[in-house]
């Protein structure tokens, strides 16, 4: 599995997520809940992009993973 890459910025206010590379992005789906979903040119989801999304000055952004 490729590596998950995050994205935060704070004068775009969006956080954009990755689960394949961003240069496989082919086109991007609207979910119409401030979502677009980053598709390959399969129609496979590589990746999504939350708009409007701002972090407070104490807030962080934090990665957890589960062992499977």
């Amino acid at each position: 599995m490729a590596n998950i890459e995050i994205y935060y910025d704070s004068e775009g206010k969006t956080l954009s997520v990755w689960f394949d590379s961003p240069e496989k992005e082919h086109m991007a789906e609207e979910t119409g809940e401030e979502v677009l979903l980053i598709k390959d040119t399969e129609g496979h989801v590589i990746g999504f992009e939350r708009l409007n999304f701002e972090l407070a000055e104490d807030q962080t952004i934090e990665l957890h993973t589960v062992a499977v």
